[in-house]
């Protein structure tokens, strides 16, 4: 049936709620208090068209996923609901541009921190502040960096180095270098192909993919993006509300191919990330909708607090898939992770995202070399993420017993204008930055590499005397 503008605007409210996607009109009144997202954002497309709403986040074939068949009111023409020029979005806001428009050449970036200004000029206001924002004042994002600077490194001499070998294994796949792509929401709000392009560069570059609960695109999508059917991908699990939600994302995981599971525990509430929650606030009141909310508090809405040591007994009895456990930010966490038979954890606080002035995951590193270092020798893998932006870093982490570190948002800033290449060109940025540094340091491998290649006397000193384990 063919619609007409007039009669799709007069269904703009929460009793009767209509949006134009692609052409298509759906009624999607009942699925408001459902919407994972939250129903704010689709309340401020109420009878307008969704369209570069709904793709910025979600695949086409979300729908007939989400919708019953019933929700398709008709059609109508995308010509006829073009926005007015009265009508202000503040969800379009950008961070000013480059003067041309378009992204510097990608050969013109030479480090991580490029490829995060360029996207601080490309991407929405509300994009970044979502991608970018830690908790409260932002000291544990910050101090997540200024760890590693605190470590020194202790070059070799003459040490005749005619070649590195950077390869190591994630729970044993192969990969190219100790990084891989750590689970990062909504990637396609930084390009089209989202989640997608990640997998594609993380293939041809040999890296592994960890994907995010909340991907904008379907698992099943991005494996086919896979380079080989070999290629791992790991599949990031926050536990909900409704428990069978867990369990069909565990499923669905299995069904495509994933060779893990990433459980996250570091947020059983949201951080209160003010950037993002400023913003959105800002386009609250503009539209004026409901109470605001940042997208990080809209998108974990549906996690459950309600969770302690035996999710990880229920975990094992519904998969035989390998566990790891993200967000230990102390050492006693990490020996109950391994008592509890977790095949790897990942030492992390969320990005500084969640509390602020928790500790570096670094420093948790170090908690474990002095008070827990059987946990370096056993076959847990230890992963380290937050803050990481040089070659130098990762050999720091390496060195002192990590087995791969993760890396999030230089994948999602890599992503903005440049899109797979992107991702390439930034994984080719830290592979030079690697090799270069483990001639430095003079050796050839990464099982070389050895606590007493970093001096770490000016972060031991934030260490605490003592713990009961």
């Amino acid at each position: 049936m063919k619609l007409t503008r007039q009669e799709i605007n007069r269904h703009n409210n929460q009793e009767s709620c209509w949006v134009a996607i692609h052409g298509a009109v759906y009624d999607v009144t009942e699925f408001l208090d459902s919407h994972p997202g939250g129903a704010t954002v689709i309340l401020r497309c109420a009878g307008k068209d969704a369209t570069e709403d709904f793709d910025s986040v979600h695949s086409l074939e979300l729908l007939s996923e989400a919708l019953p068949e019933t929700a398709l009111q008709g059609y109508v023409d995308p010509a006829e609901l073009e926005k007015r020029a009265d009508e202000p979005n503040m969800m379009d806001e950008k961070q000013p541009k480059l003067d041309d428009g378009s992204p510097p050449p990608l050969q013109s970036l030479i480090n991580l921190h490029d490829f995060e200004k360029v996207a601080h000029q490309r991407l929405r206001a509300t994009t970044w502040a979502y991608y970018s924002s830690g908790a409260d004042d932002e000291i544990s994002k910050r101090n997540n960096a200024l760890a590693y600077q605190k470590i020194s490194l202790r070059p070799r001499i003459l040490r005749k180095v005619l070649a590195v070998d950077t390869t190591t294994t994630i729970l044993e796949h192969s990969t190219t270098l100790p990084i891989y792509v750590s689970p990062v929401g909504l990637a396609k709000l930084a390009h089209p192909n989202g989640e997608c392009a990640l997998a594609a560069a993380a293939g041809k570059e040999g890296l592994v993919q960890v994907l995010a609960n909340g991907s904008s695109m379907p698992i099943e999508q991005v494996v086919k993006s896979r380079t080989s059917p070999n290629q791992p991908i790991f599949q990031q699990l926050y536990v909900s509300k409704d428990i069978q939600k867990s369990i069909e994302t565990i499923r669905r995981a299995e069904r495509a191919g994933a060779s893990a599971i990433w459980i996250t525990v570091d947020s059983p509430v949201v951080g209160k990330r003010e950037m993002d929650e400023r913003l959105n606030l800002t386009v609250t009141a503009t539209h004026h909708t409901g109470e605001g909310k940042g997208v990080a508090k809209i998108m974990a809405s549906s996690i459950s607090p309600f969770i302690d040591w035996e999710i990880l007994t229920w975990l094992r009895q519904l998969t035989d898939l390998p566990i790891v456990v993200k967000g230990i930010q102390c050492v006693e966490d990490a020996v109950l992770a391994y008592q509890h038979g977790a095949q790897g954890i990942v030492l992390s606080n969320h990005g500084g995202r969640s509390q602020d002035t928790a500790q570096s995951p670094l420093l948790t590193l170090l908690e474990i070399r002095k008070f827990a270092p059987h946990l370096i020798e056993s076959n847990m893998q230890i992963f380290i993420d937050g803050g990481i932006r040089r070659g130098t870093d990762v050999l720091k982490a390496i060195a002192l017993g990590a087995t791969a570190v993760g890396l999030g948002r230089p994948f999602l800033f890599s992503l903005s204008g440049y899109g797979e290449n992107g991702v390439r060109r930034m994984i080719e940025i830290l592979r030079q930055e690697i090799e270069t540094n483990m001639v430095f340091l003079g050796v050839s491998s990464l099982e070389e590499l050895r606590p007493e290649m970093v001096n770490t006397s000016r972060l031991e000193k934030h260490l605490i005397g003592s713990v009961k384990l």
